[in-house]
């Protein structure tokens, strides 16, 4: 060993032997906030965030915290956005198509009727031009998202009275979650849009006719088989609904590379633990509230067939005065095309011919 070498070794050693750590290692402590736009109770939805704040402190040595705050505890379940956009917190987790009243791209990167299921949803987010385009939008309203779970496809919803026919839908107050509002109007009913934490009192108390949440875990522990008996499917609104993580852009700019990769790696596995819970809660969860005399039904065809017609027409009026709108879906579009016809033959048959057995 030569002088300079055991000069060098030396002097790290006797750095370590002191207890102090070499200058390169230190890194000041970060603290955020996060707003959530869900409510403690629901372990699913709510828990991703908790996920993701547990992962970033394990991951930085404690040096990275996220403290998480319910809707309502800092702001209101619709107002992070604002929050975030304006500094007021680092940090928001929500379901992004609560905000097309803002601009209607927002429901691009969350789900719209008759979209992308949530595989296909990640496959455009991630190997598509989906997370490109969409950061690009983002971008307007300083903000950076972050994939942050996925509910998969969702339940129809419940309803206090049978849905025989599209006719039953004129004048239904409904409350649904985001886009799938402007469809719903354009086939007769009356979209509602209510927090999750109050669409039980507003169904009980007959403010609305039905509404839907996500599907059998979530709804058990809602409570709504108590007050609307007739429990609908699909959810043709929210077949693959992404949830976000919003990190304000300025504060994503101070993190050191570290921490931003530390950020990435904990929201890709809140992204995914999210959807596992639902798959792995739902069926034991519909075999309770089955059990307890929810009534299942099918949506009529002839609403759909309804529903289907509008989206279409919904989206093509978008296209012509909407120019984001336009660019974003005018890719989400082709990608699932060429998704549908490669689950024409994989999934979706393998799917058809397993459930038609008896297991």
């Amino acid at each position: 060993m030569d002088r300079r070498s055991l000069i060098k070794n030396a002097g790290i050693a006797g750095v370590l032997a002191a207890g102090v750590a070499p200058a390169v290692h230190a890194q000041a402590t970060v603290r955020w906030r996060l707003a959530s736009s869900f409510p403690k109770s629901l372990d699913t939805i709510y828990g991703a965030a908790e996920t993701f704040s547990r992962v970033v402190r394990a991951m930085s040595g404690g040096k990275f915290e996220i403290s998480v705050h319910a809707a309502g505890e800092l702001m209101p379940a619709f107002g992070v956005v604002d929050g975030v956009q304006n500094g007021t917190v680092e940090a928001a987790h929500t379901a992004p198509y609560y905000f097309f009243g803002k601009d209607e791209c927002f429901a691009l990167g969350c789900a719209i009727p008759f979209g992308l299921n949530s595989r296909q949803m990640s496959a455009w987010m991630l190997e598509g031009n989906g997370g490109k385009l969409m950061r690009e939008f983002y971008a307007r309203y300083n903000i950076v998202n972050f994939a942050g779970g996925n509910t998969g496809a969702q339940m129809g919803g419940w309803f206090r009275k049978e849905i025989n026919s599209l006719a039953d839908v004129k004048g239904l107050k409904f409350r649904i979650g985001g886009f799938g509002g402007r469809v719903i109007e354009r086939i007769g009913g009356v979209p509602q849009n209510i927090p999750g934490g109050e669409i039980y009192q507003a169904l009980e108390k007959g403010i609305i006719d039905a509404a839907e949440w996500v599907g059998p875990y979530d709804d058990l522990k809602l409570g709504f088989s108590k007050v609307a008996p007739f429990y609908y499917y699909p959810g043709w609104w929210e077949g693959g609904p992404q949830i976000d993580f919003f990190i304000n852009q300025k504060a994503l700019d101070t993190l050191s590379a570290e921490n931003k990769a530390i950020l990435e790696a904990a929201a890709a596995q809140a992204h995914v633990a999210m959807q596992a819970k639902y798959d792995g809660q739902n069926p034991s969860a519909l075999k309770q509230l089955v059990g307890a005399g929810t009534k299942l039904r099918p949506f009529p065809n002839d609403m759909m067939n309804a529903a289907f017609k509008e989206a279409t027409g919904l989206y093509e009026e978008l296209s012509s005065k909407n120019e984001s709108w336009k660019k974003i879906y005018a890719d989400y579009a082709r990608f699932r095309a060429d998704q549908n016809l490669w689950f024409r033959f994989t999934e979706a048959t393998f799917d058809r011919f397993l459930q038609a057995q008896k297991l």
